[in-house]
């Protein structure tokens, strides 16, 4: 996808589309540190976008770890589907993180042991925010983990009232600056 392409979809589509371009590999590299792929059975990946994330993701995890990719924006999903078309254990869903829950159950995943979200919290309506958290809750395993960025800590005391745990780094080489946010329980 194309520069302009991407700034069309911002444009087209703020609330859903949270940049002006996909997210560095610096930002990507911090995303997935600290994950213990080796022994991870289940990823989820909200707001792929393009795709940044989930290439690393793709690049680090065990063959048998399955991942599932939540993706909303049409001309993202199609994308994605013609990138990662005949990857194993691989799961791309047309549709929102609100339904996480759902999602799974049609796979009958029992648990996610990450989930990695590229999803602008500051700018979705707040009721969609609460059901996507509320969700992810009920899906991360004890010990799971919430992983997100934001180009704000706006939304922090809103993640902080799910995660008690949240561990905050910086990465200024992306094009905006990017809070990177673990959070635990």
């Amino acid at each position: 996808m194309s520069s302009f392409s991407f700034i069309y979809q911002y444009i087209t589509n703020p609330r859903t589309v949270g940049a002006i371009r996909p997210s560095s590999r610096y930002l990507s590299n911090k995303m997935v540190e600290g994950i213990n792929f080796r022994n991870t059975k289940y990823i989820v990946e909200y707001g792929p976008g393009t795709g940044v994330f989930t290439e690393k993701i793709l690049e680090k995890r065990n063959k048998n770890t399955v991942i599932v990719v939540i993706e909303n924006n049409k001309e993202f999903y199609q994308l994605l589907k013609k990138k990662y078309n005949n990857v194993s254990n691989f799961i791309l869903i047309h549709g929102s993180a609100e339904h996480v829950q759902q999602y799974l159950n049609d796979y009958r995943i029992p648990y996610v042991d990450y989930v990695i979200s590229g999803l602008p919290f500051a700018s979705l309506p707040e009721y969609v925010s609460n059901k996507i958290l509320s969700s992810t809750l009920k899906i991360l395993k004890t010990g799971g983990e919430f992983v997100t960025f934001q180009y704000t800590k706006v939304k922090i005391p809103l993640l902080k009232t799910y995660f008690p745990i949240i561990t905050i780094k910086r990465e200024y080489r992306n094009i905006l600056p990017a809070y990177i946010l673990k959070c635990k329980l």
